[in-house]
């Protein structure tokens, strides 16, 4: 088992116990977005640091309808 931590820039996302260690280029989900390992570093025989680069919320606006406000 390895205490694997989830990283973004400097921003730790998340830490898990894995019984494999995840590779470059692998694509999963942390906490509902998409994202994909760009570096692993191994800092001892237990403790693995894992950069990631999650994709980009995109917010759409919605079109306001006037047809359903009070008139005053």
């Amino acid at each position: 088992m390895f205490a694997v931590h989830f990283f973004e820039n400097k921003n730790q996302l998340l830490t898990q116990l894995l019984k494999t260690i995840p590779t470059e280029g692998q694509d999963f989900k942390i906490k509902g977005r998409k994202a994909k390992v760009t570096s692993v570093t191994t800092v001892d025989e237990k403790n693995i640091h894992v950069q990631v680069a999650l994709e980009a919320i995109v917010k759409t606006k919605q079109p306001l309808d006037l047809a359903n406000k009070k008139k005053r």
